[in-house]
């Protein structure tokens, strides 16, 4: 979807890095070299990229550089399964920002001990914030995508998924797919949001990276 992706002339835009900061970081290893997508466009070849993860990314990057030495950060956010290890406590997810209170208290204690969760219940309590937070779903969706999450996740191989909300004549469903998928809908069917297990996690990095170093 074109939507996902974001142009390297709109990302210097938007973000105010350099076109050299940018290059520095590709060759330290802190963006990926498969994020750097060439695609014909009608004035020639452009670069685009993920937009959701470059730009979490990005913002890691930029919070974590005052600490850190590039090579550091390359280490630590490629860390995938250091991540995966952390717990945290339901004081530090509201001190962090990371999910709302409103969500905590809704769906917190489903998850098991509400003083300590596990990486994989936070990565579901924080989809689930993200759709309530842009007013995209009704407290009763957001109920059947944690639901969703809980319950089909485990099914996947690696953990790696997207997830499509999406709604025909009023009626919500949530769509869990292996990733990378391809879906085809009907002219009847709106795609509301799009997101997968990989942006949800560079989103959280940032916000948890102070746990690595403890």
């Amino acid at each position: 979807m074109e939507d996902d992706l974001i142009s390297k002339k709109q990302l210097l835009d938007l973000t105010g890095i350099s076109y050299g900061q940018l290059y520095r970081w590709k060759r330290k290893q802190l963006i990926p070299e498969e994020w750097f997508i060439r695609k014909s466009t009608f004035t020639g070849q452009e670069t685009f990229f993920p937009k959701e993860m470059i730009l979490s990314r990005i913002h890691n990057i930029v919070n974590m550089k005052d600490g850190l030495s590039l090579d550091e950060m390359a280490d630590k956010l490629s860390d995938k399964a250091s991540f995966e290890k952390v717990s945290i406590t339901a004081k530090e997810i509201v001190e962090r920002n990371i999910v709302s209170t409103t969500t905590l208290r809704k769906f917190g204690e489903s998850l098991g001990d509400e003083n300590k969760y596990t990486f994989e219940g936070l990565v579901h309590l924080f989809a689930v914030d993200r759709l309530l937070s842009a007013g995209e779903m009704s407290m009763e969706e957001a109920e059947l995508l944690f639901r969703t999450l809980q319950e089909k996740v485990s099914r996947l191989e690696n953990g790696s998924w997207e997830l499509f909300f999406v709604r025909k004549m009023g009626v919500s469903s949530f769509i869990l797919a292996q990733a990378p998928a391809e879906l085809w809908f009907d002219e009847g069917v709106r795609l509301v949001s799009k997101m997968t297990y990989a942006d949800l996690i560079e989103q959280l990095k940032g916000k948890l990276a102070y746990k690595l170093v403890e």
